[in-house]
């Protein structure tokens, strides 16, 4: 039988993508999943994810620098 497919949040897509750039997604996880990920979500939870690493790491500088 085929399952319904629900849109998923745009949290499960953060984690989805949380996941995917650390690397640590399981297969089962991913195979589990009965979600429909639209992918204008994954392209703006990897460009918020993209900005908050490169401002982690400017504050990261700075504090260093200015030490």
């Amino acid at each position: 039988m085929e399952r319904m497919m629900k849109d998923a949040s745009f949290l499960a897509v953060v984690r989805t993508v949380l996941a995917g750039l650390v690397g640590v997604r399981r297969r089962e996880d991913h195979e589990r999943e009965s979600v429909r990920i639209k992918p204008l979500h994954v392209i703006a939870a990897a460009l918020i994810g993209a900005v908050l690493f490169i401002l982690t790491l400017l504050s990261i500088v700075r504090i260093v620098v200015a030490n």
